[in-house]
């Protein structure tokens, strides 16, 4: 019981990360597009300046917590993840960096170069991001010790053989990708007015369609490549309220976007990402990194979790710990509420 209430708060700790970091994410990726000049850019930026570094707290309260719940997925991941976990702090690096040393220097490379820095490591992250949980899907060549390594690429298909990227985990990248994109340019058109927020709530329009196809598509390809999917949800018929609500939310974008309900869409866009994550989650239960070597060496919620007693002690300190980053979170937007005006 104790391992399957871990295995729940995880994954609502990773949507959280995903919806908050998500936006800024996304608002990295779509500014190059929807701003025109230098003043919208850093209009962009200011979206985001003011909850971006705090945001990746829980990233940060994610792992922490994965490390001291599943201690031997932990070990395994990052052992196994070890290159491109490299790629990703890098990236979350020159982000930072990027964001920070935009302003500090006038000129007329300076800025346009953070900008693109900034851009190209949005993108990737959020690219990474679902390449791994495409990974976590499809299973790794686990050993009889609960450990594997896999090289960056090997020849793009899927199986015993392949690499941390193939054409399945850069499908769920695409996805992410395009999901995180217009979660960004739902939060910059809720937080711009004038002709910066038109062309955002344009670009929406447009990159919805795309999230509506590889929705569709990641869906039906992640049926066939985890058998455990399906069975989930023939077993526990009840979990389909998780797909329901990414199929509420996907349709709440469309509608509150083309009533210039702003705000709404977003908050649709979080449902959908929400709906989404939990649906891979209860799919992919009780597996915490399934195997696609030999199905005995997968890691579950039994054979990764830490002691029982060590668990129930740790939620005691976690429930007041997550309180506390829940109010200051809570803190943070309301204090920076309201438009960003030019």
């Amino acid at each position: 019981m104790i391992e399957t209430l871990w295995f729940c708060l995880i994954a609502i700790m990773i949507a959280g990360y995903v919806i908050l970091d998500g936006f800024d994410l996304g608002a990295g990726v779509v500014h190059l597009f929807i701003a025109r000049n230098e003043e919208e850019r850093g209009r962009v930026l200011r979206t985001i300046g003011p909850v971006w570094d705090g945001n990746e707290v829980w990233l940060l309260a994610g792992g922490g917590t994965l490390y001291f719940a599943f201690p031997a997925l932990y070990a395994a991941a990052f052992s196994g993840f070890y290159l491109a976990l490299m790629i990703v702090l890098w990236l979350l690096i020159l982000r930072g960096i990027a964001i920070e040393l935009r302003n500090h220097v006038e000129g007329n490379l300076w800025k346009p170069f953070w900008d693109l820095v900034f851009g190209a490591s949005s993108t990737l992250l959020a690219l990474l991001f679902g390449v791994a949980l495409g990974n976590v899907v499809r299973g790794v060549p686990l050993d009889k010790d609960g450990y594997f390594f896999l090289p960056l690429w090997t020849n793009l298909m899927p199986g015993s053989n392949a690499g941390v990227v193939d054409w399945y985990t850069l499908l769920i990248g695409v996805a992410s990708l395009s999901a995180l994109a217009l979660h960004g340019t739902y939060w910059v058109t809720y937080k711009t007015s004038g002709d910066l927020q038109a062309r955002s709530r344009n670009f929406a329009s447009k990159t919805w369609w795309v999230v509506l196809l590889v929705t569709g598509l990641v869906s039906a390809v992640s049926f066939r490549m985890q058998a455990n999917i399906m069975r989930e949800f023939i077993d526990r018929p009840w979990g389909v309220v998780f797909p329901l609500l990414a199929i509420a939310g996907l349709i709440g974008m469309r509608v509150m976007s083309a009533r210039n309900q702003d705000l709404g869409a977003f908050l649709s866009s979080c449902l959908y990402l929400t709906g989404m994550l939990t649906s891979v989650t209860f799919g992919v239960y009780p597996y915490v990194l399934p195997s696609n070597a030999a199905p005995e060496t997968a890691l579950t919620i039994n054979n990764a979790a830490a002691a029982s007693y060590g668990l129930w002690v740790g939620l005691w300190w976690w429930i007041p710990g997550m309180l506390l980053a829940g109010t200051y979170t809570y803190f943070a937007y309301r204090s920076f509420a309201g438009k960003v005006e030019g």
